[in-house]
C-alpha cells in the first residue's frame, strides 16, 4: 500500500510519515501543519462492508497509513458495537411525534482506554514505533492523554502530557500508573498547549499538531467505514459533544475519500453539542446565523472563561478549530446547539437505568444534546441519528457519584 500526505494549503506532496516527522510535522513548501493522506488502494473492498460482522481498526489497514504490520500497537480498539436505543425513539415520538431512528456508536465499551480516542491513538504509537520516535507529547483536557499513555507505553515511548489545571484528577493517577508523565499547568488549556509547544521545542520532540493532526483524522474517519458496515448506509445525523472537532472533520475527510467509490455516501447532517459552561462553538454560531453567515463568519469567535464548567474533557475555551469545523458543520446542513451542564447528572443516570451504561459527562452532553435537538426542531420524521457516546464514567469519579446519588 502507498500512500501521500498532501498540504490542504499548497498542496505540496509529504512523500510518507517518516519524512513527515522529520520535517516536524509541517509542510516544508509554506510551512502549514495542516495535511491530508490519500492511498494508492483498493475501495471497492468497502463495498463488502454492509452487515460484516465485528472487525476492530486494523481491518482497514489498507485505508490507514502503515506499512509493516509488526508495527500495530492494538487493545483491538475499534470494534465497537452501533446500539440503538428504542428509549431515545419512543420519547422523540411520544413528545415530538417524530418517528426516528437512534443509534448510539459506543466507544466507552472500547478495550482500549474507553473512549472515542482509542482508535487515534493506536495509530500514533504504531506510527512513532514504525519510524522508531522515543517520545512525544501532546496538551490535553484527559481523555487523549490517557489513551496517548496507554498505548505509548504499549510501544515503549516516552510520554508527556501538558495538562490545564482543571484535568481531572482520575486522568492525572492513571496516566501516572502508567509510568508516564502529567505536567499540570497553572493556567487554563491555552496556557497548556503553550507550554507544550515551548517543551517540544527546547527538547526537539515531537508533538501532536492537534484536531487537524493527520494520524487522528485518519483514524478516526474509519467511523465513516463502521456506520457502512453496521448500519448499512451514512446515518442521515451525527451527533456529537465538541471541544475541539476532530471527529466532524474526519467525518468529512472520510465521506470526501470514498464518495466516488461509494456513491450512497453522503456527509451526515452534523448536530454538535456544547455545554452552557463552556460554549464558545455555540455562541459563535449563534452570533452567524443571526448575521445569515457573512463572509468570513467562520474567523468570528470569542473565547469564553472555561474554568466555569465542570467537564474539564469540553473545558476548550478558545475555540482555534471552529474555523475548520464551523464550515463543514453548515456544509452538512447541520447545527449547533446548547445543553445545560447541571441536568446532566439526571440524563446520564436515564442512560444507566435504560441500558445499564455509565457513561461520561461529555458523552451526556451528547445524550443531552439529541433532547435540545429535538426541542430546537432540527430532527425530522424518518431520519435515522447517531449519537457518539465519546467515554465511559470510569475516569471520572465526581461525576459519577453525581449520577448515582440521583438513582
Amino acid at each position: 500500500m502507498s500512500y501521500k500526505i498532501v498540504c490542504c494549503k499548497c498542496k505540496h506532496i509529504t512523500s510518507n510519515f517518516e519524512e513527515w516527522f522529520k520535517a516536524n510535522q509541517t509542510c516544508t513548501e509554506c510551512g502549514n501543519k495542516h495535511a491530508e493522506v490519500y492511498y494508492d488502494a483498493d475501495y471497492n473492498k468497502l463495498k463488502e462492508l454492509p452487515g460484516k460482522e465485528s472487525c476492530d481498526l486494523w481491518y482497514y489497514k489498507e485505508f490507514l497509513p502503515i506499512c509493516e504490520e509488526k508495527n500495530i500497537v492494538t487493545f483491538g480498539e475499534g470494534a465497537v458495537p452501533i446500539e440503538q436505543w428504542s428509549y431515545l425513539e419512543e420519547y422523540a415520538k411520544q413528545n415530538y411525534g417524530i418517528n426516528c431512528k437512534v443509534y448510539a456508536y459506543r466507544n466507552d465499551l472500547s478495550p482500549g482506554t474507553g473512549t472515542l480516542k482509542d482508535v487515534a491513538a493506536a495509530l500514533g504509537a504504531t506510527l512513532l514505533k514504525q519510524h522508531n520516535i522515543k517520545e512525544y507529547c501532546i496538551s490535553s483536557t484527559g481523555n487523549s492523554a490517557t489513551a496517548c499513555a496507554t498505548y505509548l507505553a504499549k510501544a515503549e515511548v516516552k510520554f508527556t502530557n501538558f495538562a490545564p489545571n482543571n484535568i481531572c484528577k482520575d486522568s492525572v493517577d492513571e496516566i501516572n500508573s502508567l509510568g508516564q508523565t502529567v505536567l499540570v499547568s497553572k493556567g487554563d488549556y491555552g496556557t497548556a498547549k503553550a507550554e507544550a509547544a515551548q517543551y517540544a521545542t527546547a527538547n526537539n520532540v515531537l508533538m501532536s499538531t492537534g484536531n487537524f493532526d493527520p494520524i487522528r483524522i485518519e483514524a478516526k474517519k474509519t467511523m465513516v467505514f463502521e456506520f457502512i458496515r453496521q448500519l448499512g448506509k451514512m446515518p442521515d445525523v451525527y451527533m456529537q459533544a465538541v471541544a475541539g472537532g476532530t471527529g466532524p472533520i474526519a467525518i468529512d475527510k472520510g465521506v470526501r475519500e470514498i464518495a466516488e467509490y461509494l456513491s450512497e455516501v453522503k456527509l451526515p447532517r452534523m448536530i454538535l453539542a456544547q455545554q452552557d459552561k463552556c460554549d464558545p462553538m455555540v455562541r459563535a454560531w449563534e452570533k452567524a446565523q443571526a448575521e445569515n453567515f457573512p463572509t468570513g463568519y467562520e474567523n468570528d469567535y470569542q473565547a469564553v472563561d472555561g474554568s466555569k464548567t465542570n467537564i474539564s474533557i469540553l473545558a476548550a475555551a478558545n475555540p482555534g478549530m471552529y474555523p475548520l469545523v464551523a464550515p463543514i458543520v453548515r456544509k452538512s446542513n447541520g447545527d449547533f446547539v446548547r445543553v445545560i451542564e447541571d441536568n446532566l447528572p439526571q440524563i446520564a443516570a436515564e442512560v444507566y437505568r435504560q441500558k445499564n451504561a455509565m457513561i461520561g459527562p461529555a458523552a451526556t452532553v451528547c445524550v443531552a444534546g439529541f433532547y435540545q435537538a429535538l426541542a430546537e426542531n432540527k430532527i425530522n420524521n424518518g431520519e435515522t441519528v447517531v449519537i457518539n457516546i465519546g467515554e465511559s464514567a470510569k475516569r471520572n469519579a465526581a461525576f459519577r457519584q453525581q449520577v448515582e446519588a440521583t438513582l
